[in-house]
């Protein structure tokens, strides 16, 4: 029989968790051909997610959890949820049902029956969820990074999907430290089949994923999986050493012509403004890509265990 893992990232979802577990059971029980693995990975929480996950564990010997020893990022315990799944096929899922396990059952069928599919994913074309600045960013987000990269990034893609063996193996065998996992699940390649649905609404607790949240995950995303912010930068100084090499010419031109005069001086306070702010902006993409190698060489673990009931 085929062996499903399920991995699912918790960061204070104590009220969720029991509420998940109620819907994918009705899914394990359905699904009566294979066997399952469900694998609650708690990334540090502070309320009682860990009390909650140990209880459900208590009941179902297939049921398993890792504890880590602070809060370490949801790329972090996606990680460890691969690295400790032991299924044939490895699903990623949120606990707060925005990733409906009723789809578990179809995406099984399509890679189970197709066997050049290696992985099955949800998108969503609908932002009704999100603000209107929110969906700005999404877009721009989107276009930015599919110019920029060379990894497929699909606009609307979930962290829901279900993968095969090889795949999951070729994720784990990229050790970066800055992960950023829609991008590793389009550079590793693999054949997806996308499934589009509409996301429902959370069923309890609060996301803590906020605006700026969102924007350092997607500035995190464009520096991991391409380095044209830095050519940009560089071509924004080739075109400002050209401007400046025109003005000069065209300042002594003047200066021959029509004298030395001395008005002037408060555009030549804004151009001295403009010109600091964009060397500033140069400086900040450079230091952006220096601070993320620091980050890799230092070679410190992605995560930290500090509790679990897995059998190594």
């Amino acid at each position: 029989m085929d062996k499903i893992s399920i991995i699912v990232p918790c960061y204070n979802e104590e009220e969720s968790i029991p509420l998940f577990y109620k819907e994918i059971s009705k899914i394990i029980k359905k699904m009566k051909n294979v066997t399952f693995e469900l694998l609650f990975v708690n990334d540090g929480s502070t309320d009682n997610s860990l009390k909650e996950m140990k209880k459900l564990s208590e009941e179902e010997n297939y049921i398993k959890y890792i504890s880590f020893s602070r809060n370490f990022g949801k790329e972090a315990a996606m990680m460890a949820g691969l690295e400790n799944a032991s299924g044939d096929y490895v699903a990623i899922m949120d606990v707060d049902l925005q990733d409906p396990p009723s789809k578990i059952e179809e995406m099984y069928k399509i890679i189970k029956n197709n066997p050049d599919i290696d992985c099955v994913g949800l998108k969503t074309n609908s932002h009704d969820d999100y603000g209107f600045i929110r969906r700005i960013f999404t877009n721009l987000f989107y276009k930015i990074i599919s110019k920029m990269s060379k990894a497929l990034m699909v606009p609307g893609a979930r962290d829901f999907r279900l993968m095969n063996r090889l795949m999951v193996d070729a994720i784990i065998s990229c050790k970066e430290c800055n992960r950023y996992s829609k991008g590793l699940f389009g550079y590793v390649g693999f054949n997806t089949k996308w499934l589009t649905y509409k996301a429902p609404e959370r069923k309890a607790g609060k996301s803590t994923w906020n605006f700026f949240k969102l924007c350092a995950y997607a500035i995190d995303g464009i520096l991991a999986f391409t380095t044209a912010p830095l050519t940009i930068a560089a071509f924004i100084g080739i075109i400002f050493c050209l401007l400046s090499i025109i003005a000069i010419i065209i300042i002594i031109i003047r200066t021959l012509i029509f004298g030395d005069p001395v008005a002037g001086w408060p555009s030549l306070v804004c151009i001295m403004f403009f010109l600091s702010g964009i060397q500033l902006f140069c400086a900040g993409i450079s230091g952006a890509y220096l601070s993320k190698t620091y980050t890799e060489v230092k070679r410190r673990p992605l995560y930290i265990i500090k509790e679990e009931n897995i059998k190594k």
